[in-house]
Formats: C-alpha cells, structure tokens, sequence
C-alpha cells in the first residue's frame, strides 16, 4: 500500500499507513455494529474475528507487495483487482457460500479457482505477462466451476443472483485483472526497448 515502488518518502508512508487503517476500519465494523446495533443481527465470534484478520492482512501483505514489485500502474491495478475479487470470493463463500448454503460441498469448486490463480502466480513468477494467462485461466475456472456448482445444487429463489455473480461478476473482474497484466507487460516491453506485437 505504499505510494511508489521503494519510496520511503511522506506521501508514500501516508498512503501505507491510510491502506493499513482502512482495513482495521473493515474489521472493526462487525464489532462495533454489535456492540452498538445488535438488531443488525451480527454475532461474530473469536474465530471469525481471527479469520477476518487473517485474511484482511493477507490482502493488505499482498498489495504491499505489488506495490514493490512494480512501478507500472497496469501492474498495480490488476493485483489490487485480483487480490480483492480473491478475498471476495473467499470472505463469501465462507460467510454465506456461493451456491446453497455455506455447508454445500460445491461451495468447496470455487476454492480450486482461488488454487489456480495461486498457482498461476507461482508459475508467472509474479510477472505481468504470465499473470494475464493465469488470470484467464483462473477466469475460465471460475466459470467452470459456477457451472459444476450450479447444476448440482437446487435452485432456490436466489438462483439468478448466484448465476449472475459467479458466472458474470467474478469471471469479468479476473478478466479485467488479466487485461491490466497484459497493458503492464506491454508496457514494461515497450520501456525496455524490445518489439511487441
């Protein structure tokens, strides 16, 4: 979260530090709203304060990250994209679950799609022109499992939202995300001197 690619200055602490803070603001709100609004109906426990944690700091480890791998603002952007439609494909699937209810066995699919995006980074070796393929990929996998997912749950009267997010929304954020890898990989082709077609 921080301003520029090794940028220690006082703009770039300013934007670490408000990144920092807006994610602690996330994890505070579940508690403050039952402290302050318990007709709101949220009961969090320990654990899912834990989790929540974990994986709000995850997301902001992994746009530190991003922010020192590169300058390129493509770059930038299309990890911002891809961590954030990770968590929230994550933080739903655990919350509410994608397809039924949290407990159904096909909720567990949209964890491989989260695997191939993981692996497709490992293997890009975080790199912009490899990451737009693994985001394809994982674009291609997030459809794939809505599908698996979708036909092997009953439909309830919800049906049109699952398939409008998990076959439309997230499928277009990877893609969007995949897109930005790309226009960053041009870019650094570019700036290096090298020809691109």
């Amino acid at each position: 979260m921080n301003a520029t690619a090794g940028n220690s200055g006082r703009g770039g602490n300013v934007v670490r530090t408000l990144g920092w803070a807006v994610l602690a603001a996330l994890l505070a709100v579940p508690a403050l709203a039952m402290r302050f609004a318990p007709a709101a109906g949220v009961n969090w426990t320990a654990a899912d304060f834990i989790v929540a944690a974990v994986l709000l700091g995850g997301v902001g480890l992994g746009l530190e990250a991003a922010v020192r791998m590169s300058r390129d603002w493509a770059y930038r952007a299309g990890a911002a994209l891809a961590i954030g439609t990770g968590f929230l494909l994550l933080w739903a699937n655990l919350a509410v679950g994608l397809v039924g209810d949290e407990g159904s066995a096909a909720n567990g699919l949209f964890l491989g799609v989260l695997l191939v995006a993981a692996v497709g980074a490992m293997l890009a070796r975080l790199r912009p022109a490899g990451l737009a393929w693994a985001l394809a990929a994982t674009a291609f996998a997030q459809l794939a499992a809505a599908a698996v997912a979708l036909g092997v749950t009953p439909a309830d009267p919800g049906r049109p939202v699952e398939i409008a997010a998990l076959a439309g929304v997230f499928p277009a954020l990877w893609l969007a995300s995949a897109w930005l890898f790309r226009r960053a990989a041009y870019s650094t082709k570019e700036s290096s001197g090298l020809k691109t077609r």
